[in-house]
């Protein structure tokens, strides 16, 4: 349950932040946008354990983040569910954004400019539009950001601990579980995630479909 939890928040975000990033990025041009967007992508072929140092920089006690987090909640942000939910979704993120910006980029631009042109303002264009002829790939991206978040280990372990009740997700789980040299309970934390993550890609090849 704490696995779904943190996957269910961290996906939530991912879609909120990818979907605003992906139109920023398909509709403006600027200078050193594509160290920007490469800089969005890193996630996706750094190592976990990058990825957690980072993380561990940002958010850590020292951080100036972290201060704000620890005076405002009496506690450091690190080794709690919240590390969790956000070491899911920096990994989760590249997945959706590089979905949705596919979505965005394949719209026909003449119906946006058909729209605009009958007076539809910019917030229109986006709700009634835009998001409608994407909603295939913003799914797909989801489901996808959704499942990479379920099964986040290396970054999770760094920021968040394995602490049991609190932020031991089920790819931890498997972890000390072979440490501990229970294979049985290591080996049904692996079927339940093999099963769920391949009900939700199944899910998308139908849906694409």
């Amino acid at each position: 349950m704490l696995s779904l939890q943190v996957a269910s928040v961290s996906s939530l975000l991912v879609l909120i932040v990818g979907i605003f990033a992906a139109k920023v990025m398909s509709e403006w041009a600027f200078r050193g946008k594509v160290v920007v967007e490469t800089a969005l992508l890193l996630p996706l072929v750094l190592p976990p354990s990058v990825v957690g140092f980072t993380l561990l920089v940002i958010f850590g006690r020292q951080s100036p983040v972290g201060r704000v987090f620890e005076w405002l909640f009496h506690q450091p942000l690190v080794f709690t569910w919240w590390a969790a939910v956000g070491a899911a979704a920096v990994v989760a993120f590249p997945l959706m954004y590089q979905s949705v910006k596919g979505g965005l980029t394949s719209i026909d631009r003449e119906v946006i400019d058909a729209a605009r042109s009958d007076g539809a303002s910019e917030r229109q264009l986006f709700v009634y539009i835009t998001l409608p002829l994407a909603t295939k790939f913003i799914v797909s991206g989801w489901v996808l950001s959704f499942a990479r978040a379920l099964g986040e280990f290396g970054a999770t372990l760094m920021v968040a601990g394995s602490i049991p009740g609190k932020t031991q997700t089920i790819a931890t789980a498997i972890y000390v579980a072979v440490e501990a040299n229970d294979m049985r309970l290591a080996a049904l934390w692996v079927g339940a995630t093999v099963v769920v993550s391949f009900l939700m890609l199944l899910f998308v090849q139908i849906y694409q479909r």
